[in-house]
């Protein structure tokens, strides 16, 4: 089947009917003029090689949610250098031989991010969390130049290979239990629990200095992103707004979602991730707007 004819992609999770990645990458694919068809299935980790073993050569490409992010590795053929990195891959792309590769985009979406909310460089963070979108979130900060990370974890022997992470990366990764205390004054925090989940309180010293980027978006705000605007926070991402004198800016994650798929669709487009599509912004407003009720 010839390039062109490979049009099919879609997004993979379990449950998956709430996500909002067919209309972002929908909205795409209308700027870029490519009559691509983007959906949705609902696939478990049991299901998955079944799922991507049936795809005929119409198919282009996946995203993938977790944990399929991790139970995709053993399928490929073959896997960027992110991928080994942080042991999970959010996107994958058939090549014409019918071979598949696996990419992450989640790093980059976490860099793009804070620099989207003009945030270049951070020294501590904090990070609530240590399943796989925090490695993704560490791999990410440490391109802006982080050296230090304090990882809050509800099973701090779970979080052995965010340490090692970090040595990899020349970050000093420490794992506190859920109950402990997170020390020094954070650069920024980043919670990557689940959007519902009880967290830990913060200082208004910290809510008013640090960048807030709260990967959940459902619902939005979430309780975490109160307590920040409480402080005089702002939305620092899909509105443009920088943070204020008053409070840390805060970053959503429909920011999160927006950037990793950019990188995504760079992926289906070009086949490389760091090529820009054409008339990227205009691109990344139609995904934006897509995002608006």
């Amino acid at each position: 089947m010839s390039e062109a004819a490979r049009r099919r992609l879609a997004v993979l999770g379990s449950p998956i009917s709430h996500s909002l990645s067919p209309s972002i990458h929908r909205a795409a694919y209308r700027v870029l003029g490519l009559d691509w068809s983007y959906g949705s299935a609902d696939v478990t980790g049991e299901s998955l090689a079944r799922y991507v073993g049936t795809r005929d050569s119409s198919w282009r490409g996946l995203s993938l949610t977790m944990p399929l992010k991790r139970d995709i590795l053993p399928l490929l053929d073959s896997r960027d250098e992110l991928v080994d990195l942080v042991g999970a891959a959010n996107t994958v792309l058939w090549d014409a031989d019918g071979s598949l590769r696996g990419f992450n985009t989640d790093v980059y979406g976490v860099e793009r991010s804070f620099r989207d909310a003009g945030v270049d460089a951070l020294t501590l963070v904090h990070v609530l969390g240590a399943g796989a979108t925090a490695a993704s979130v560490i791999a990410g900060v440490a391109r802006l130049g982080v050296t230090e990370a304090q990882v809050l974890a509800r099973t701090p022997a779970k979080a052995a290979d965010l340490v090692v992470l970090g040595r990899v990366l020349g970050v000093t990764v420490t794992v506190i239990p859920w109950a402990g205390s997170l020390t020094g004054r954070p650069d920024a925090v980043i919670s990557t629990v689940p959007g519902g989940e009880s967290l830990p309180e913060f200082s208004r010293e910290i809510r008013c200095s640090a960048t807030l980027f709260d990967v959940a978006y459902d619902p939005w705000p979430s309780d975490l992103a109160r307590s920040w605007s409480d402080a005089g926070g702002s939305d620092a991402g899909g509105s443009g707004a920088g943070g204020t004198d008053a409070g840390g800016a805060v970053i959503s994650g429909l920011d999160l979602l927006v950037n990793q798929a950019v990188g995504q669709i760079r992926i289906f487009v070009n086949a490389d991730p760091t090529i820009e599509l054409p008339d990227e912004a205009a691109v990344i407003g139609a995904m934006r707007e897509a995002l608006t009720p």
